[in-house]
């Protein structure tokens, strides 16, 4: 199995107008953006290497409204060129939004929409991908972006076809990535498109990363929930399930603590989370699996009765169809990327403080290293279900049972 970043690329590219220029690349900025991915597209595109044999790129860096536009730490920034300069450009990349809930300006876009329909390949990095799917430009296609945002993304675009396990996804000429760090990937990726391994190898090595990062998000998942759940009475039935999850307990148990029927919980929870209950409560208990392979010495069927399942295989089942491989060999890759002296016996139980990164710093946390996994086509597996609950049931790179599937659990 393979843990390639990328999606097989689906939609016919158009041809570029006559107006846009391939090697011109127009960042396009907004007040209240992180300033580090903001700079990645700036860094990748704007600097001239070709001493170094990277072909050079011509970046126009626009802003998206009025400014100055303010950034991390109080900095205010002004853009050379407003939406205008777009009209120029055969890539547009929006690094980042500053805010997952609220629309993006609509001139801003416009702009896109009229970029995409004239050929440019358009990029959102990280919560860029808010930008590209209220302009509609992700509708009905894979895309991913910050796992921690991937659940309010699958929410409020249900058409999008989130997948919150990828580094970045190339779907032709739409292209998104996961945060901070895999916004450079994906630029170090659309090099390597445009002109080959060698030219990406030497930007590589300029900017001291590596050519082509291996694995996903799947490493840094950890339990979070959409930010609105924190003031609803479900939290409260949230927090006392991941605090038992080695207990056996269906969604049934968890309705009834709820004080609601099992109609009206599974309504408001997919209200709240995007997904159905017991995907989300199948999905928390193979996230704990993947705690106690990394950090004990529990067997297999230990780690299955310390996370709910009822037996081994239908931990197994859960595992490999959440995380692409059995737990034993996820074991044994994680063991051997990792020197013994770092892996620590886990000493509080399953409950112990869990090995995912804090979501204040999700970047955080070894990079893993593991195969190339082959592409899985939209609607499939890439879809973590059928085509047309994929928005809605995304969560935490976990996978939608099947119509007529036992959950097993």
């Amino acid at each position: 199995m393979s843990h390639d970043s990328t999606a097989a690329p689906e939609a016919a590219a158009r041809k570029l107008s006559g107006r846009r220029r391939k090697e011109i690349v127009a960042v396009l900025l907004f007040s209240g953006g992180p300033i580090f991915e903001s700079s990645i597209p700036l860094s990748v595109f704007g600097i001239d290497r070709q001493d170094a044999g990277v072909p050079r790129y011509r970046l126009l860096v626009c802003g998206g409204e009025e400014g100055p536009l303010r950034t991390t730490g109080g900095l205010e920034l002004t853009a050379p060129h407003g939406l205008e300069a777009i009209s120029r450009a055969g890539t547009v990349v929006v690094p980042a939004w500053r805010s997952i809930t609220s629309p993006p300006p609509e001139d801003a876009l416009d702009a896109l929409r009229r970029a995409h329909e004239e050929g440019a390949r358009i990029v959102g990095l990280c919560t860029g991908a808010f930008v590209l799917a209220a302009a509609g430009l992700l509708d009905g296609r894979p895309a991913t972006t910050h796992w921690m945002y991937a659940p309010t993304l699958a929410k409020r675009y249900p058409s999008v076809h989130v997948d919150p396990r990828e580094l970045f996804v190339d779907d032709g000429d739409v292209l998104t990535s996961a945060g901070t760090a895999a916004g450079i990937d994906l630029c170090l990726h659309i090099v390597r498109t445009d002109h080959g391994n060698e030219a990406a190898g030497a930007l590589a090595r300029r900017l001291v990363v590596p050519p082509r990062r291996s694995g996903g998000q799947e490493r840094y998942l950890d339990r979070s929930l959409p930010e609105e759940i924190g003031a609803d009475p479900l939290a409260e039935v949230v927090a006392w399930a991941l605090e038992h999850l080695h207990e056996q307990f269906d969604v049934e148990t968890l309705a009834a603590r709820a004080y609601m029927s099992r109609r009206t919980f599974d309504r408001r929870f997919r209200s709240l989370t995007g997904s159905a209950p017991l995907q989300w409560l199948i999905t928390q208990r193979v996230l704990q699996a993947q705690r106690l392979l990394e950090t004990s010495d529990y067997s297999v069927d230990e780690v299955a009765g310390r996370c709910g399942f009822r037996s081994p295989v239908a931990l197994r089942g859960h595992f490999r169809r959440q995380l692409g491989s059995s737990p034993a060999a996820y074991r044994a890759a994680y063991r051997a990327r990792r020197p013994q002296a770092e892996r620590q016996p886990d000493p509080e139980g399953p409950l112990g403080p869990p090995s995912a990164p804090s979501p204040l710093h999700p970047e955080s946390g070894p990079v893993p290293l593991q195969t190339r996994r082959t592409p899985s086509p939209v609607g499939t597996s890439a879809s973590l279900g059928p085509a047309s609950d994929h928005g809605r049931e995304a969560y935490a790179g976990g996978r939608a049972s099947l119509p007529g599937q036992r959950s097993g659990m």
